[in-house]
């Protein structure tokens, strides 16, 4: 896409690559062509402009569905920039609407592009890593395409000159892909847990982070804002016995 590649090429990269100085390990995890999701830990904002301005393939991110509806000027300018660089509107409320934005990314997917998704669903709370959603094993296994996971570690803005929000020396790391064909297209959620899992412990190992087997929106907004989370902090997801694939009929 024109728009993205000017986008990046001209402000993003740039920015993240000079002014950021970030730095990129794994680039060769990164298949040349076809469909692919990346799944990477979420600690800050900047995640999702450091992560696509770093890598060589264009990127697709979901982003929350509010944004493409902005009514003030700075809305209007953020949902027409979102549009033009190809990014997907997710709506978060469950039901058929979010059915729908699922849909849509399975078609980029489909079309054989990187898809960018944030297995916990939200930014960390407080730098540890926290139970991933389903709905990327989901796609994985619809489309049988590969997992990336990615650990971003150092992306938090601090004030830079002059006050402004800046990063400093962020790092990406690509892991080897994660491959799970002999489930694909099981729609059993034993699967698609076990599949989460071991895609969250991937992640883990690359960013080295503390993991809580909560969900971070619980943490955030929910019934565990505030709460003492020890009891809830595990040495980590996965390795768990992989569940048996189901025989073939006839």
């Amino acid at each position: 896409m024109l728009t993205y590649q000017l986008f990046k090429q001209l402000i993003f990269r740039p920015l993240v690559k000079w002014g950021f100085r970030a730095r990129v390990i794994g680039m060769e995890n990164v298949p040349a062509g076809g469909g692919a999701i990346l799944a990477s830990n979420h600690i800050a904002t900047m995640d999702s402009i450091i992560i696509p301005a770093m890598l060589p393939r264009e990127v697709t991110f979901p982003a929350k569905a509010e944004l493409f509806k902005g009514t003030s000027a700075g809305g209007r300018i953020v949902a027409w920039f979102l549009r033009s660089v190809g990014m997907v509107p997710m709506e978060r409320g469950g039901g058929r609407a979010a059915a729908e934005s699922l849909q849509k990314i399975s078609k980029v997917l489909a079309e054989g592009k990187l898809v960018a998704i944030y297995p916990e669903g939200t930014r960390s709370p407080d730098g540890r890593l926290y139970k991933g959603h389903t709905g990327m094993a989901r796609m994985a296994l619809r489309h049988d395409v590969p997992v990336l996971p990615v650990g971003v570690v150092g992306a938090q803005t601090v004030r830079g000159l002059f006050g402004i929000p800046w990063v400093r020396r962020p790092l990406v790391v690509v892991g080897e892909p994660l491959y799970f064909g002999e489930y694909a297209g099981s729609n059993e959620m034993k699967v698609q847990r076990y599949v989460t899992d071991e895609v969250m412990a991937a992640i883990q190992r690359l960013t080295g982070q503390a993991y809580v087997d909560v969900y971070g929106s619980r943490v955030k907004h929910g019934d565990l804002k505030g709460a003492d989370l020890t009891q809830y902090e595990i040495e980590g997801p996965g390795g768990k016995e992989p569940p048996a694939v189901a025989p073939e009929a006839g």
